[in-house]
């Protein structure tokens, strides 16, 4: 007979690798309060972790859980997402051993735009493009647990942009007792990490307690010239509220990252141009010189300043592609706020304030301009073609410079998650869920200077352009600041959600009964002029010729070419999403489940600044729809003191796929929705301990993608993209796991995993090959010798050196003169890489 025992989440920390049932999937405190669950024990131990890498669920759909026990165990620093990558349904490509270079998200083939990122329930995502930036996560030491929904998001996920699934992570909760340690880290590539950690342990009359940690790493690219700087900042402060789980927590994490850029290879065609020894790189310097390095290609590492000379017109000549200027510099913190009170007998209001910030730059960065250009003449550039501003100071205007212009993104993004819960009795509750997601979203891109002090390494004075700067800008004969974009967008969610649950036969099944319904509204503030029909704009100050008949201007330096006045436009998105599942226990630790979950991506914020005068004089937008997709999840579980084991197939009909594509009513490219895809898959997983040393993880992912529509390319051409595969989405994996402890001292791991073989085009002409890479732990612990928590622990990434691709710049096809044609591109895997940590407790 199966012994039932109710249990709360934040009451166990970490119950020494055991994490409960349930309440391992939780993303807001509403949620985690929520899943207060009848968690079934199995003999005295209960539900279990089998090396923390995979944790026996109690959730009602498809889901994998990692611990701090496993993540532990991985390379010092490294992104979450790289950690998760052995949970079946999910391929990470990582674009460095270390995990500052970001990476790319493939879940059951929907890339990371597509999938909902949250960190203690806030949503990550980025507000304009939904992009998830992996080098800005927490320090991994300092993650809970991590969750992967594959295709499902929880009822009251706060995502605009989620078709795919969700990642959630959570935060440590503060120790009892006063403690600490200070862990540094050495690795190959001039890899040096140092961080620490200190708890306060309960203080206070009321028992408040916190921990606060700080890092800071640096290391070289593994190809080419560059190197890549993190800082880290983490607090949290925890406060209980009596013994019945009730607490207010505040937390706040800031994290900086200084990064030189990678470039990856030009890949060969589908006609096998370019073809070598490693199929897919092109180094045929007889055909095509602008790719000579092949699979070690990187930015260019040398630069030679022009000498610019006083009544002479001289040209910077170098290409764009210098290293030392094409950076990726981001700030991005936030503050966390969570709360549980019960307000009275079965009665539970949670409430989770937050606030983040971003400040990033990326893109090129860098283009020459004459000094006379138009947009530096501004409002004389007609009267006056020989007038303009001495940027290089050497006595003329008649030269043409480097400059900078910056891609800037700077956010404040304000949120809240609340929740009201009402247990009707033991077996029947009932919540109701509000989010707000309100995000200003200031994009610019103001000129500044580059410093040629050092001719050979020029560099930005400033990473971040002209920004907040009265020095570092470029100002035009109007007093103008010369910019590349200047726009302003707010992204505002509002949602709420209703959730029932039930138990029934003996509490053998439940069920969730769940409705999300999401309003989205995107303001678009456009401040400088928009090309007609394009996405390109020009911020000047020139005085446009006389306004056209339908509203449009024109500029003398721009001939015909048609420009809409800054404008402000506003769109509305809302839906009803059902959220549904259900789980049946049944003999000693069986179970099945099934769900289905509807779930919306609004148009990305970005997408709608491309824009044309119609014909009733007004400025249009791209009329293109939310994507949606229906997932339906079916599954089996099976847990015991051994043995954590499941299986799941699924089906995701995803509709009104959104790409960008020509539209041939508009003669140009816009977003537009091209038709659906029919995602379908098994995912396997299995974790045995045989004995108490030995742990053994396995899993493996089969995905059958079909794109049931064409789509047009042109006014005259078309993509044959009917009954094709999804790009970048591998046809199987396979991931392997062992651990074992030798003795109280010493342990080790070694994990290995196997990606298939992955489209690059989106007519399947070109594939790139299937690999495999494994990566070896090692740890000395030195609690016998009477150090508790000190230890000594070595990391192999890729101990076979495999050759492999990572992230892929996929193409619409890859055969010269098809429709869609172009070479793909690709960032190579990182090669082996060893590092060892000491970490010293107290």
């Amino acid at each position: 007979m199966m012994n039932r025992k109710r249990v709360f989440w934040a009451t166990s920390a970490l119950f020494t690798g055991m994490v409960l049932a349930g309440a391992a999937s939780a993303q807001s405190t509403g949620t985690e309060a929520t899943e207060v669950e009848q968690v079934v024990v199995t003999g005295t131990r209960g539900p279990r972790t089998i090396d923390g890498a995979i944790v026996a669920e109690d959730a009602g759909k498809s889901r994998n859980t990692i611990t701090q026990e496993f993540i532990g165990k991985q390379a010092a620093g490294q992104t979450i997402l790289q950690t998760l990558n052995l949970t079946p349904g999910l391929n990470f490509t990582n674009n460095d051993p270390y995990g500052s270079s970001g990476g790319n998200i493939r879940l059951h083939g929907f890339d990371g735009n597509r999938v909902s990122l949250t960190f203690d329930g806030i949503p990550l995502n980025d507000t304009g493009n939904y992009a998830t930036y992996s080098n800005q996560q927490l320090d991994p030491e300092l993650i809970e647990r991590a969750s992967v929904n594959t295709g499902t998001t929880d009822v009251d996920s706060p995502t605009a942009s989620a078709t795919g699934g969700t990642i959630n992570y959570t935060v440590r909760r503060p120790a009892s007792d006063f403690g600490g340690w200070v862990q540094g880290t050495l690795g190959d590539f001039g890899m040096r990490r140092i961080m620490g950690l200190v708890d306060t342990g309960e203080i206070g009359p009321w028992g408040t307690s916190a921990w606060f940690a700080v890092s800071k790493q640096e290391y070289d690219k593994f190809k080419g010239l560059g190197e890549l700087r993190k800082t880290q900042y983490n607090f949290r402060i925890y406060q209980p509220l009596g013994d019945n789980g009730d607490f207010m927590s505040l937390s706040a994490h800031y994290n900086v990252n200084r990064n030189n850029n990678y470039l990856g290879p030009n890949l060969r065609t589908a006609t096998g141009f370019c073809d070598v020894a490693r199929t897919q790189v092109c180094v045929d310097q007889v055909n095509d010189p602008t790719n000579a390095f092949g699979w070690n290609v990187d930015l260019t590492p040398t630069y030679t300043a022009p000498t610019f000379r006083n009544g002479t017109a001289d040209v910077d000549s170098n290409g764009t592609a210098f290293y030392g200027l094409r950076i990726n510099p981001s700030n991005t913190g936030n503050i966390r706020g969570q709360s549980k009170f019960t307000l009275g007998h079965g009665l539970t209001f949670t409430f989770d304030p937050s606030f983040q910030y971003t400040l990033a730059d990326g893109g090129t960065q860098n283009v020459t301009i004459s000094e006379r250009d138009a947009t530096i003449r501004g409002t004389i550039a007609s009267t006056t073609p020989t007038s303009g501003v001495d940027i290089n100071k050497d006595g003329d205007t008649l030269d043409t410079v480097r400059v900078m212009n910056p891609s800037v993104t700077n956010t404040h993004r304000y949120g809240v998650n609340t929740s009201l819960i009402w247990d009707l009795n033991d077996d029947h509750r009932i919540r109701g869920a509000y989010t707000l997601d309100w995000g200003r979203h200031r994009q610019t891109g103001i000129y500044g200077l580059i410093d040629f002090s050092d001719p050979t390494n020029p560099q930005y004075v400033n990473p971040f352009g002209g920004r907040d700067s009265d020095t570092n800008i470029i100002t035009n004969l109007d007093g103008y600041q010369l910019r590349a974009r200047d726009r302003k967008s707010i992204a505002e969610l509002n949602q709420f959600a209703a959730e029932y649950r039930g138990y029934f036969f003996d509490r053998a099944l439940r069920i969730n009964l769940g409705v999300r319904a999401p309003f989205f509204t995107r303001e678009l503030n456009q401040y400088c002029y928009s090309q007609n029909a394009s996405s390109n704009v020009r911020c000047t100050t020139e005085t446009p010729n006389a306004t056209l008949a339908n509203g449009n201007v024109t500029f003398a330096a721009t001939g015909t070419t048609q420009y809409i006045k800054p404008y402000t436009a506003e769109k509305k998105y809302d839906d009803v999403l059902p959220n549904v599942s259900a789980l049946y226990r049944f003999g000693e630790g069986h179970s099945i489940f099934a769900s289905y979950a509807e779930n919306l991506s609004a148009p990305r914020t970005d997408s709608l600044y491309t824009v044309l005068r119609l014909a009733d004089g007004s400025v249009g937008n791209p009329n293109v729809q939310p994507e949606h997709s229906a997932n339906y999840d079916l599954g089996y579980r099976y847990s015991s003191r051994t043995v954590v084991a499941s299986i799941s197939g699924y089906l995701n009909k995803y509709q009104d796929r959104i790409v960008n594509t020509y539209d041939e009513d508009l003669g140009y490219f816009v977003d537009r929705n091209v038709g659906d895809v029919d995602i379908k898959g098994v995912d396997a997983s299995i974790g045995w301990s045989p004995t108490e040393a030995l742990s053994i993880y396995a899993s493996a992912s089969f995905t059958d993608s079909e794109l049931l529509n064409d789509y047009r390319l042109t006014a005259t051409t078309v993509a044959a993209t009917k009954g094709k595969e999804l790009v970048e989405t591998p046809d199987q994996m396979y991931s392997l796991r062992l651990d074992y402890k030798f003795n109280d001292v010493f342990s080790a791991g070694i994990q290995g995993k196997y990606v298939g073989e992955r489209w690059l085009s989106d007519v399947n002409d070109l594939k790139d090959d299937a690999y495999a890479t494994a990566d070896i732990d090692a740890r000395f612990d030195f609690s016998t010798l009477g150090f508790e928590g000190t230890y000594l622990q070595i990391n192999v990434i890729n101990i076979t050196d495999e050759d492999y691709y990572g992230s892929l710049g996929t193409v619409t096809s890859a055969t010269p003169g098809q429709p869609g044609y172009g070479r793909p591109f690709a960032q190579v895997g990182a090669p082996r890489t060893m590092m060892a940590s000491l970490r010293v407790a107290f």
